[in-house]
């Protein structure tokens, strides 16, 4: 069975294995990077996903960055991306998403907004 893959990119270990573990639960594959940089190794490597779930502060390379190079890469752009960060509104701003959610993440909120992009 090939289950849809959630690539969540996130440095707190905690939050990551927690946003895992749910999707998982929830029927999804899920692929996981602690830092923009990261992120974008393994997106150039062959990893796939229908979405990315992005936290915007991070060591390494930040959500911003990563953002920035993303759009510019032909093979990278179109992934839909939901940026998951406890910054307020104002920087949330400075970045261009197809979802935000606040941290503490509301757990319900994020399955709909994953399953908007990838119906598990």
């Amino acid at each position: 069975m090939n289950l849809p893959t959630v690539f969540i990119i996130e440095d707190d270990v905690d939050t990551r294995e927690m946003l895992a573990k749910f999707l998982e639960l929830e029927g999804y594959r899920v692929e996981l990077a602690s830092n923009g940089r990261h992120a974008l190794d393994l997106l150039t490597n062959g990893v796939t996903a229908c979405v990315i779930v992005l936290d915007l502060m991070m060591p390494v390379m930040d959500g911003w960055e990563f953002r920035r190079r993303q759009v510019q890469d032909a093979k990278l752009k179109n992934i839909p991306t939901i940026v998951v960060s406890a910054a307020g509104r104002e920087r949330l701003a400075q970045i261009s998403a197809d979802a935000y959610l606040s941290k503490p993440v509301d757990m319900d909120e994020l399955l709909q907004r994953v399953s908007q992009f990838c119906p598990a």
